[in-house]
């Protein structure tokens, strides 16, 4: 084998992959054919414990701090504020851009390449693999592989792991506007088939990220919000709307012989709570445990151990909030029982 592990993905979690691999003593390889740092819609927003598991890792982007979320009806606020600390509104590309930093500084070592097949044997698995240009490429070889390639996962459907969801999938758009934070929290609002998330990113700039199951343009959704359409008239957009979706994504197993599956390839619940990054940093350490230990089928374990309170807590509240009435009387509800909100928030804010 070429090298103990190789790591196809290059965002955030496979970059953190390789990172925990380098350090314990694996050589390690990531295959990631775009160039960085790439963006994508995410809500941006790092919750104490992601930040924790990133300063461990020697990683410090840098952003502007949150205290806690708020939901926001038109009548109504609820808010939590987290027990641990704050957590940080952070750029995609800023948390990206710190994180291949320090995959460099480790010595690992980013191939530019595209895989296109996958070969498992008793003591390895090859890659084939290409240049984003076409042209092929000699085969990588390692002992193991982590598979990190997002949402829509080219290792999971080849290796028969898709597992279909069913019902009505959601979508999320993201853009960032010039604006000053209005608030010391994330804010949620909560409108009548969508939710809006204002995250600060900086001293003068906010995300605005909308999660739907109706499919209608940025601006479209953003009208049931109408406090936010008043705060954003004379703001300046500073991105491109960027979509994503649909969002739940469901993986039979999460390992399949040498192969393992983290971040969102491994499966995902909805971007309803926000812990996407905590929880792929959580997967990542897990999977590098396991083949550390020569055991990958130990990761299996690892992995609903460290997201079945997230994938419990997200279920719950996209279920509940379906229909309409219960979506008007959610913060109500959350404000009315400030000790459950609160202990809702911090569950998903720690470490996991």
């Amino acid at each position: 084998m070429s090298v103990d592990l190789l790591v196809v993905g290059g965002g955030p979690v496979g970059l953190a992959t390789a990172l925990y691999a380098a350090r314990q003593g694996l050589t390690v390889h990531v295959l990631e054919p775009r160039p960085g740092p790439v963006d994508k819609a995410c809500g941006e927003g790092l919750m104490p414990g992601g930040l924790a598991a990133l300063a461990d890792l020697g990683v410090h982007p840098v952003g502007h701090a949150f205290h806690g979320i708020r939901y926001l009806s038109s009548t109504r606020s609820a808010v939590a504020d987290f027990a641990d600390g704050p957590g940080r509104g952070v750029r995609r590309t800023e948390l990206h851009s710190r994180l291949s930093r320090a995959v460099t500084e480790a010595g690992v070592v980013v191939l530019p390449l595209v895989v296109t097949g996958l070969r498992q044997g008793d003591d390895g698995v090859e890659l084939a693999t290409r240049l984003p240009g076409g042209a092929g490429q000699r085969p990588e070889r390692a002992r193991y592989v982590v598979a990190a390639d997002g949402l829509h996962s080219w290792t999971r459907r080849e290796l028969g792991l898709d597992r279909p969801t069913g019902g009505a999938g959601r979508y999320g758009l993201r853009q960032h506007f010039r604006l000053p934070p209005w608030s010391r929290h994330v804010d949620v609002l909560w409108g009548e088939d969508a939710e809006a998330y204002v995250t600060p990113v900086s001293s003068d700039v906010v995300g605005v990220a909308v999660l739907s199951r109706q499919r209608r343009p940025f601006t479209e959704h953003l009208e049931q919000f109408g406090a936010l359409v008043e705060r954003l008239t004379d703001a300046q957009p500073i991105s491109p709307v960027q979509g994503a979706g649909p969002l739940r994504q469901r993986s039979h197993r999460r390992t399949a012989g040498r192969v393992l599956l983290v971040g969102d390839a491994s499966g995902y619940v909805d971007a309803l709570t926000g812990e996407g990054i905590s929880l792929g940093l959580a997967q990542a350490r897990a999977a590098v445990a396991a083949v550390v230990a020569n055991r990958p089928r130990d990761y299996e374990r690892s992995w609903l151990a460290a997201t079945w309170r997230c994938s419990l807590l997200t279920q719950g509240l996209l279920h509940a909030t379906r229909p309409r009435v219960v979506r008007r009387g959610l913060v109500p509800l959350a404000a009315a029982a400030p000790w459950v909100f609160s202990a809702a928030v911090n569950e998903l804010g720690r470490s996991a």
